[in-house]
């Protein structure tokens, strides 16, 4: 731990140890009788007391205790009750003697306090002595938060107390993230002499410069810079970054002589659900508190209340991407009319963000919807065509209409203050010196100039430090490559940026997508193919898009992709995508009709232990379909098979890939089949 080599032990300590373990087999043999049998008596207890002296980490033996205290509780007076909970007390006391870095015991401790009946005197005086024995053990931390808010001892106070301790040792990580903790309390509710941001983060430059050049090979003050860069840039309220449709745009529906809808479009191009129109409404951070009270939507072709949906992983309410759907189906539309639909954000309270700062940038969204008439007929059983995949299928696009701006804009975000700019251009001036010096080094640097970035403006080419960036990720990627993985996802998120940030950039990915069936338009298809990305980013700018190609990239997870509501062919092929569980952002894409995920590494991993994006039905969190799966998996692995059934159970795809992926064998293959029924082409072969 923290960098102390383990000794080899020698003869006579392995036998002494062999001893102990033996000893404590039999006081758990013991433990475990009295806990299957609910015996709760004295004995009992000093047997469990005992165990958990001698192995804190014991988790069984501390919920047995709460059982026994709730027990003794029930049977005895209230004159008792603090003696039993001050029985605890002395007993995680003894534990943490033992290892003072015991999650159970810690745990327990708080669980004694919280019931009120225990005096909190002497846990400062206890926490002071584990903090002289180990300045750095985040749970003695994690505990004084507790107990400071018990006595409801003052932020100021504690954050005295921070300095005192980093002032002893600059190195003291726990301190550093503490003081983050308290400052930001601080900060959210204006306390006294915290109501001016700049003023404190200025401040807080100043002390954390002092750790930095005592020892600039120390990381504890390079995280607290990094934490305060981020202070600087980002925006404590929630802001809208990005719409689809956005402000001032005009989408084009075609009909033909029978009123029957069949296209959208937008540079030229035509979106697969021709039934719903999406709304897509994303933030800077998730917020909760969309609805038709704080979102109002008006045009005469509404007829009810439209209900929005949160984008979430988890199925949860809050989230950074909202959608709604108009359903144009249902509409009486008229053709070679346009009819138009606004949308006000924040006219009423409600919206409010996950660290609960409320929305407090009221915005106006208006576009139009024309219907026109159709110069072709529509196209029979559209989706019923294999796609292809092939360079020679696609053609640059030379300019983008000026009418039909692709790249979404920020203009809802505020323009920064000049103190935010000045700061960041400061601290690259302070530590000119340091900052390539080390590891850490580089990485400040890199966010340094990442935050100049954002913080100046998109017009000002003179000032943008991207491809300085990308050098600086990819030179830590070779020289720390313990953490290059963290590097390379970095490095995807700027190159992403940089490639979205304006139409110039946009524009050699951009091609269009000529359709067998359909010589005179086809879709836009965004490639961005063969790029290393290993991280998808900057979605906010990409709402528009209806095909997109990530093949030939280092891809273990689609994040973020449920964002892009309009998506109906989607390419990734050649990456490293290791479990079902990583399609999971595909459940959200309504619109998606064709799926390319060839040559991955799905079936390859057992369990996807690298990154989970939706639960197992088995956790009670997902709505599963068990009935049909039962039908549909008669005869197979249904452990095999669970995860590729709820992903695709609920899409509506007419052409899939997968193969040369480990999991793609026959059985898997019929098995797909049944899933979906709309399936017309497999692994480029028709059904």
């Amino acid at each position: 731990m923290h960098g102390r080599p383990r000794k080899p032990l020698k003869e006579e300590d392995e036998s002494v140890l062999s001893a102990k373990a033996e000893k404590l087999r039999l006081l758990q043999s013991q433990f475990l009788a009295n806990h299957q049998n609910r015996i709760y008596s004295k004995e009992a207890l000093d047997l469990s007391a005992k165990l958990l002296e001698n192995n804190p980490e014991c988790y069984t033996a501390w919920n047995y205790r709460k059982l026994a205290v709730q027990h003794n509780l029930s049977q005895s007076d209230s004159d008792s009750i603090p003696s039993l909970y001050d029985q605890e007390l002395k007993l995680v006391e003894n534990a943490l003697r033992k290892n003072f870095k015991s999650y159970g015991a810690w745990h327990h401790r708080k669980w004694v306090l919280s019931k009120g009946h225990s005096s909190i005197d002497h846990e400062m005086r206890l926490l002071n002595g584990f903090q002289k024995a180990d300045p750095r053990n985040f749970h003695a931390w994690n505990y004084r938060r507790f107990v400071t808010d018990l006595m409801k001892r003052s932020d100021e106070d504690e954050l005295k107390y921070t300095e005192e301790v980093i002032g002893e040792n600059f190195s003291n990580y726990s301190a550093w993230h503490n003081r983050s903790a308290i400052l930001s309390n601080l900060l959210k509710r204006k306390a006294e002499g915290f109501s001016h941001k700049e003023k404190v983060l200025q401040e807080e430059y100043e002390h954390v410069r002092n750790a930095i050049f005592t020892d600039p090979d120390d990381q504890s003050g390079w995280f607290y810079h990094l934490w305060l860069i981020d202070q600087t840039v980002k925006n404590d309220a929630p802001l809208l970054v990005s719409s689809w449709p956005s402000h001032g745009s005009t989408i084009t529906l075609n009909g033909n002589g029978n009123k029957c809808l069949h296209g959208l479009s937008l540079l030229n191009s035509t979106l697969s659900d021709t039934t719903t129109l999406p709304i897509i409404l994303y933030f800077n951070q998730a917020v909760e508190g969309i609805n038709s009270s704080t979102v109002a939507v008006k045009s005469e072709i509404l007829k009810e209340d439209l209900v929005w949906k949160p984008l979430s992983a988890n199925n949860s309410s809050t989230a950074q991407v909202w959608v709604v759907y108009l359903k144009l189906g249902d509409m009486e539309l008229q053709l070679s009319k346009t009819y138009s639909i606004e949308i006000t954000i924040g006219h009423s309270t409600g919206i409010v963000s996950s660290n609960g700062y409320h929305y407090g940038d009221p915005s106006r969204i208006a576009f139009e919807l024309c219907v026109q008439i159709a110069h072709t007929q529509p196209v029979e059983g559209q989706y019923r065509k294999l796609t292809s995949w092939k360079d020679s299928d696609f053609q640059k696009i030379n300019h983008f209409e000026e009418s039909n701006s692709v790249a979404s804009t920020d203009h809802h975000i505020p323009t920064t203050s000049n103190w935010c700019r000045e700061a960041i251009d400061e601290e690259i001036t302070n530590y000119q010196d340091l900052l390539l010096d080390c590891k850490i080094g580089k990485l400040t640097l890199a966010r340094l100039l990442t935050a100049l970035n954002l913080l100046s403006p998109q017009h000002d080419k003179r000032k943008n430090h991207t491809d300085e960036v990308l050098k600086l990720y990819t030179e830590l990627m070779k020289l720390d490559p313990t953490h290059s993985l963290y590097y390379k996802d970095e490095h995807s998120l700027v190159l992403l940026q940089q490639i979205t940030s304006s139409e110039e950039s946009l524009l050699p990915h951009c091609h269009y997508y000529k359709d067998a069936t359909e010589t005179n338009t086809g879709y836009v298809c965004l490639r961005l193919q063969n790029l290393s990305l290993s991280r998808i980013g900057s979605i906010k700018n990409l709402l528009w898009v209806q095909m997109l190609d990530l093949s030939h990239n280092e891809l273990r997870s689609i994040e973020g992709l449920e964002a892009m509501q309009l998506l109906s062919c989607l390419n990734l092929s050649h990456n490293k995508l290791g479990s079902f569980t990583a399609l999971g952002p595909l459940r959200s894409l309504k619109s998606l009709r064709v799926l390319n995920i060839s040559y991955n590494e799905l079936g390859s991993h057992s369990i996807d232990t690298r990154r989970y994006l939706c639960s197992s039905p088995l956790a009670h969190t997902e709505v599963f379909a068990w009935d049909r799966f039962e039908i549909l998996c008669s005869g197979y692995s249904a452990t095999k098979f669970w995860e590729a059934f709820l992903i695709f159970e609920s899409l509506n795809l007419t052409d899939l890939n997968i193969t040369g992926n480990a999991v793609a064998d026959e059985n898997f293959t019929s098995f797909i089949v049944k899933v979906l029924p709309t399936l017309k082409y497999l692994n480029d072969g028709e059904l």
